[in-house]
């Protein structure tokens, strides 16, 4: 199984200040040998996406590969038409996918597949070691990657992010997200937004993003199944109800991370925080209200002043109703200012930006990359990165870059 276009080419390990392994890893170097008939090149514009999304992901708390670096090579790369060319630097503390394990149980070397788990562990889920004898710890694996990328996505969807390409070669074991290629935020708030072009069928819509995760964590599963028990039914039933964690893991990942979005205190039971998230899930989705915008809004609801989200719902009565429920929980203003952000990569910002940096100004590039590098933090100057984008501009499409 070959997945992604082959551009990218791992360097190295460094130590960083801290005494953490990380990886040095380029994309858009050139041809490897799993570049299938492509070029192996990048041109600027996606590259520089991945450094203000990954940055901004960073800055918003999400568990990321970083962009170290975005570097012109002064060629020109072929697409549609002539762009210029650039290398993509990323830092990441492995980029062990669970496309790496597909790949090495498709060898069929079993040795290779064992050392692989054994890295992985080592790197990046330690703990799996103590889980006991024979199988267990690589059972431990699958289990630290499943609630490792089900609190991810959780928070992905709690920031109104859209990945794009959910396939198995994008999803880390280390619950990092990598590879922002056709990937952007959410305007108005609708389930089932789409951006990328190459995604017809909405597989990786923004609400089957948690399916596509358990999806992936499928794949994985399998290819760990020789490593888990001898006997191939014992495995698939251990895998099987390990696989099962994921629902119930990402549930209470988002009800939490939505919980603290709404300023609740400590300690209340998810039973009571899901239904009031469902509802105001309810409210947004049927007047697609700005997502970024309102829940910073909310803010303000809860010092008293409504109106602000009260101007974008169609049902008054619905939110008064819902807004009185809530007051009564005495949500905490301040807090849900540390956690909602003013500045998230508005789409049209990032188009905006990038094609002034393909003309040769980066001067956009870099003021977006103020905005969103410090996005709780309301300053005086931004008040174009915290709109909506402009009415009437029809779909927004994101493209690979290939």
């Amino acid at each position: 199984p070959r997945l992604g276009d082959g551009r990218a080419l791992l360097l190295g390990e460094l130590t960083d200040r801290e005494g953490r392994l990380r990886d040095l890893h380029l994309k858009g170097s050139g041809r490897t040998p799993w570049a299938r008939g492509g070029d192996g090149l990048a041109a600027l514009g996606p590259m520089l996406r991945e450094h203000v999304i990954s940055e901004a992901m960073h800055a918003l708390g999400i568990p990321t590969t970083r962009s170290l670096a975005v570097v012109a090579t002064g060629r020109a790369v072929h697409r549609d038409q002539p762009l210029p060319g650039a290398v993509l630097a990323r830092v990441a503390s492995s980029h062990l996918r669970v496309g790496s394990f597909q790949y090495a149980r498709a060898s069929g070397d079993l040795d290779l597949l064992r050392r692989l788990a054994d890295h992985a562990i080592e790197r990046h889920h330690p703990a799996a070691r103590e889980a006991g004898p024979g199988g267990a710890a690589y059972l431990a694996l699958l289990e630290g990657v499943v609630d490792a990328q089900a609190r991810l996505v959780a928070q992905w969807v709690l920031v109104g992010f859209v990945h794009g390409v959910m396939n198995t070669d994008n999803m880390t074991i280390s619950g990092e997200s990598i590879d922002y290629g056709p990937c952007a935020f959410l305007d108005a708030y609708d389930p089932a937004t789409v951006f990328s072009s190459i995604d017809t069928g909405g597989r990786y819509a923004f609400r089957n993003q948690p399916a596509a995760a358990q999806w992936n964590l499928a794949r994985l599963a399998e290819a760990l199944l020789p490593l888990i028990d001898d006997d191939e039914e014992r495995a698939i039933a251990a895998a099987t109800a390990t696989l099962e964690r994921f629902a119930t893991a990402y549930a209470d990942a988002f009800t939490d991370g939505a919980a603290t979005k709404l300023g609740l205190p400590e300690g209340l039971e998810r039973a009571l925080v899901a239904p009031l998230v469902e509802d105001l899930l309810a409210l947004m989705a049927a007047a697609r209200v700005d997502h970024t915008s309102f829940w910073r809004s909310l803010g303000d609801a809860a010092r008293g002043d409504a109106e602000g989200v009260r101007g974008v719902v169609l049902d008054l009565p619905g939110l008064d109703a819902w807004l009185e429920r809530w007051r009564a929980l005495d949500p905490d203003a301040d807090a849900m200012d540390r956690v909602n952000p003013v500045y998230v990569p508005r789409n049209h910002l990032v188009e905006e930006a990038l094609e002034a940096a393909t003309a040769g100004d980066v001067a956009p590039l870099h003021r977006l990359l103020e905005a969103v590098t410090a996005p709780y933090d309301e300053r005086p100057g931004l008040e174009a990165h915290a709109r909506p984008g402009p009415e009437g501009a029809g779909p927004y499409v994101t493209f690979c870059g290939t």
